[in-house]
């Protein structure tokens, strides 16, 4: 009995003394501790040219700055590939969901099981076609609005009136759809003489735009006064076309273009380019900004714009040393 109530009252003071040097309570764990990092999985489409890159690097920069723990998916411009990463995201329970959708259709089912998991989804960069109530928020550009900026541009360029081409960006996306409208629109309200000619898709990349626009000029390379392109990767490769073709860019065929990457100012000041409207990707920041607003349960915007400009050759060799992108 004597050694029973020996060991009873050494275990009592271990006890005692681990509270003590504890300050009474166990130290806190998992997600009681404070400092939980922020999970986010962002499903980016690709990396078909300098916008994207930029857009990505400054998301990945971004978080390596705030700590968030980012989980990070390239579908290679497939769809497929980002409703799988998504699904991923789900099943990996991240507190939020980032997604630059490749085309605008296609997203209800998926979207529904974000939803339907609990985490809320920020579109970025490009929209989808689905009911406001399955994404909490847009972030990005007004591509309507660079189609209109685009069209008065151009109509500058060619005195209101000429035979222009279209580059079209990727089929179905956005961006393409957005940039179309709003020029078509402008065009059609204001600009009578100017004709589109022809218009087909260069996918957004620069090898696409180049192949596209050779074929336009093998068609109606004598009667093509202008060119709008629907980024600055399809332009220039449009430029590399043109000038094999044995004419000069931004002379002989003006061009404007959208996204204003530093390629698009070398073209500038080399007056191969006319314009370029811009369309801002440095959006990490703001990005993070809304993904912690939501996790803290602050309302956000359900549309946050991207702040852009437009650039024209006069400025273009003062403005290239201010470009990030």
């Amino acid at each position: 009995m004597k050694v029973k109530k020996l060991l009873s009252l050494v275990l009592a003071s271990a006890m005692a003394l681990s509270i003590g040097c504890s300050g009474g309570k166990e130290e806190p764990k998992g997600e009681d501790s404070g400092d939980k990092k922020l999970v986010v999985g962002y499903a980016q489409l690709g990396a078909e040219s300098e916008w994207r890159t930029a857009c990505t690097n400054s998301v990945k920069e971004e978080a390596a700055k705030r700590g968030v723990d980012l989980k990070f998916s390239d579908a290679q411009q497939k769809q497929e590939n980002q409703i799988k990463a998504i699904r991923s995201f789900i099943a990996q329970g991240v507190d939020v969901i980032g997604v630059s959708p490749v085309v605008e259709s296609g997203w209800e089912t998926v979207f529904k099981e974000v939803k339907d998991a609990g985490i809320p989804l920020v579109l970025v960069d490009r929209k989808a076609d689905v009911p406001e109530d399955l994404y909490a928020c847009y972030l990005g550009s007004d591509f309507v609005d660079e189609g209109i900026k685009a069209a008065d541009e151009l109509a500058k360029l060619i005195d209101g009136k000429g035979n222009i081409v279209e580059l079209q960006g990727t089929v179905g996306s956005s961006a393409a759809v957005g940039r179309q409208e709003g020029f078509l629109q402008r065009i059609n309200e204001k600009y009578p003489d100017i004709k589109i000619i022809k218009s087909q898709t260069g996918d957004f990349t620069r090898a696409k735009g180049k192949e596209v626009m050779e074929a336009f000029l093998k068609s109606d390379g004598e009667n093509i006064q202008a060119l709008f392109a629907h980024n600055d990767d399809m332009a220039i490769g449009a430029i590399q076309a043109i000038e094999e073709y044995g004419k000069k860019p931004g002379e002989d065929i003006k061009i404007v273009s959208v996204d204003a990457v530093k390629g698009a100012f070398e073209a500038m000041i080399a007056g191969k380019l006319n314009v370029t409207v811009e369309c801002n990707p440095l959006l990490g920041p703001q990005f993070f900004d809304v993904c912690e607003d939501i996790v803290a349960g602050k309302e956000v915007p359900k549309v946050i714009p991207s702040e852009e400009g437009v650039f024209r050759q006069d400025t273009a060799a003062q403005e290239l040393p201010n470009r990030k992108y």
